[in-house]
């Protein structure tokens, strides 16, 4: 049976090939050159007597052979890359994902503090966009993530449910001027999208009841809440944030919401993890770290609507 068995190496550059679509992207993850990449994705081809990579043009292209085998390795390098995860759990080293802005307005400065405590037991962090928070563990290089889920994680997750979304609309402090804003001026005012859907404008509009009174169709468009946020702060509009990650701006008087209405986006921030990983140092002491240091709004002076 091992006779028959490709060279692992040509099987991982190949595998690195069909991910990136590309032999020089996947030399790069490798960390070896592009030739070497060829060579190994020739020596897999001679291996099993068939083409598992056609050129169409410039774009490389997987051959049907190729595809099915691709699939099927992207599982088994994801089952050995997670053995030898769970056989070093000792190390206390966690890959963790999180979306950008909970990144910069509350999770860096966390675990900041949590290596500090727990020096043995580092967080490799990625932070990333995503318009729709997501992660596939079988795919990506995660033992957990933070993710912003509209109802229960999955199945095949377990999760830490961390904090609600409450959105409500802030802009830049007017000097000696903190007074709410009428509809009216709302109406008037140029509004800030942290997504090209504009879903955030128009779920907190119509929970308030002034969907039909304020044009939420217009104004400009961003990719993150984060982005949304340092524009209204600078005077370029109103914009739509997440109530537990403003509390600094809002304390030093950078920020105000003009409109002191919140409305639950129905999502949650949870910590989540595959059920393969168990119970690791490092994931139980990252569990209670975060449970101690979430961002909170509950003094917030505010109409809240659930």
């Amino acid at each position: 049976m091992s006779s028959r068995m490709p060279p692992l190496y040509a099987l991982r550059a190949f595998e690195a090939a069909a991910r990136c679509g590309s032999f020089t992207l996947a030399a790069d993850s490798l960390n070896i050159t592009q030739s070497a990449v060829s060579r190994h994705v020739k020596t897999l081809e001679q291996s099993l007597g068939c083409k598992v990579f056609e050129r169409k043009g410039s774009r490389l292209a997987l051959t049907e052979p190729g595809r099915l085998l691709a699939e099927e390795l992207k599982l088994g390098f994801r089952i050995i890359e997670n053995a030898c995860v769970a056989v070093g759990a000792g190390s206390g080293s966690l890959r963790l994902k999180a979306p950008s802005t909970l990144t910069v307005r509350w999770l860096l400065g966390v675990l900041e503090g949590y290596h500090q405590a727990f020096p043995d037991h580092r967080i490799q962090l990625t932070s990333a966009w995503m318009d729709v928070d997501a992660v596939d563990f079988h795919a990506e290089p995660f033992d957990c993530a933070i993710l912003l889920c509209h109802g229960e994680p999955g199945s095949e997750v377990e999760s830490l449910r961390l904090f609600d979304e409450w959105l409500v609309p802030v802009c830049m402090s007017q000097s000696g001027d903190d007074r709410p804003w009428s509809i009216e001026r709302l109406r008037a005012a140029e509004l800030i999208h942290p997504s090209r859907d504009r879903r955030d404008w128009k779920r907190w509009l119509e929970r308030t009841g002034h969907a039909e009174s304020v044009p939420w169709q217009r104004g400009k468009l961003f990719d993150t809440l984060e982005l949304g946020i340092s524009a209204a702060a600078q005077g370029h509009g109103v914009s739509m944030a997440d109530l537990s990650l403003i509390g600094p701006e809002l304390a030093r008087g950078t920020l105000m919401m003009p409109v002191r209405t919140a409305v639950r986006s129905g999502g949650s921030y949870h910590l989540i993890w595959p059920r393969h990983l168990g119970e690791s140092r490092a994931l139980h002491h990252l569990k209670g770290y975060l449970r101690e240091r979430l961002p909170s709004a509950d003094d917030a002076d505010v109409l809240r609507l659930d």
